[in-house]
């Protein structure tokens, strides 16, 4: 029987989000319905208000969860009712040709629920990533719940379901930062901060953060920066330059997602060395670089999907760090706040007032 949950929609472009009843279909084969513990407000939520992603409104905004699971569909046996999981927007299929190459972070066909929430009038609702957790249940696919130690606190597990995965994952597995390598951060909100924590885990003797805002650079260097640049008193890419014994940082993980600070980062890399882009741009963005500069300065360019993460692997591993004490996952969560509270959340998000703000029900 369909269930009627509160839940927060965006009903049209750059219009206020608002509490809606949600109906949760009964989950069909494949899927599971999750009660949500938390949910951590992300950037890209507020891309979807914002029309950024695409036009498929009304959204079930919300995606950086951890819940339990509350029943499953058939043919479901990876997770069963009463588990305590990580949800996560990508997936993996088993049977695409990255994953049959052993390569599932790629996976180029991962999936989502096939039946639709709605609200009380009919209406379909695009659930954001696929997940749609600012609601207290949601219907998605089994695959994208990831069981870990139900001991740790919600609030922070959620967060690897997206921002926090990203960033680490784009220090750790994208640009295989190695013990004693330099690496620069351009861009230090959640997901930058989380490329700092994610560098200094991997053994990076200096970790250098740059934004043009000294409130976040002061919290880079509670995650582990050793130095810190204001590009809006100067050259980023000579400052970092001058960090580096002249040469360019080892790995320059961009998070802004801009063609100038991609250009940044380009020139700001040591010869041979990695760019890894886990800034997402917008469409209409353009990047333009002399061919033979990318040609002589050797190296790798690469894009961090998702951190390039195996939620199977790296969720259960990085709650197992911060229990451990090796990764405070937990300074990553600023506040906790209502269903009621998100419009508020976005705008000291985008005032660079806080790293997460978190729904708890």
């Amino acid at each position: 029987m369909a269930q009627h949950v509160q839940g927060v929609i965006a009903p049209g472009k750059n219009e206020p989000v608002r509490v809606e009843t949600i109906v949760i279909p009964d989950p069909g084969p494949g899927e599971a319905v999750v009660k949500i513990q938390a949910c951590g407000v992300c950037h890209t939520d507020l891309h979807y208000k914002q029309g950024g992603i695409n036009d498929e409104f009304p959204f079930l905004l919300g995606h950086e969860a951890a819940g339990v699971v509350e029943s499953v569909g058939d043919g479901v046996t990876d997770v069963e009712p009463g588990d305590f999981v990580v949800l996560n927007w990508r997936a993996v299929c088993g049977q695409c040709r990255a994953c049959l190459r052993g390569r599932p972070w790629y996976c180029f066909d991962t999936h989502n629920a096939k039946q639709k929430m709605t609200l009380l009038d009919g209406t379909e609702l695009s659930p954001a990533l696929g997940i749609g957790a600012f609601a207290e249940k949601t219907l998605v696919a089994a695959g994208q719940c990831t069981k870990v130690d139900p001991e740790v606190s919600p609030a922070v597990a959620g967060l690897l379901g997206c921002g926090v995965m990203a960033g680490i994952g784009a220090a750790i597995n994208t640009g295989q930062v190695g013990r004693g390598d330099s690496v620069a951060v351009i861009g230090c909100g959640g997901v930058g901060d989380a490329a700092i924590a994610g560098a200094r885990l991997a053994g990076a003797a200096r970790i250098i953060a740059v934004d043009i805002d000294d409130r976040k650079l002061e919290t880079a260097k509670k995650m582990g920066a050793t130095h810190t640049v204001n590009s809006r008193s100067g050259d980023p890419v000579e400052a970092i330059r001058s960090l580096t014994g002249g040469n360019g940082a080892d790995v320059v993980i961009e998070a802004v997602g801009r063609p100038e600070t991609y250009k940044q980062a380009f020139y700001a890399r040591d010869l041979a060395g990695t760019v890894v882009l886990v800034g997402v741009p917008t469409p209409e963005m353009q990047l333009e670089l002399p061919l033979l500069d990318v040609f002589g300065r050797g190296g790798s360019l690469k894009s961090s999907w998702y951190g390039d993460c195996l939620p199977s692997r790296d969720f259960p591993m990085l709650i197992d760090l911060h229990q451990q004490g090796r990764i405070d996952l937990g300074a990553f969560v600023t506040e906790t706040i209502g269903l009621g509270d998100i419009e508020q959340a976005f705008a000291r998000m985008h005032d660079g007032d806080v790293l997460r703000s978190v729904v708890v029900f």
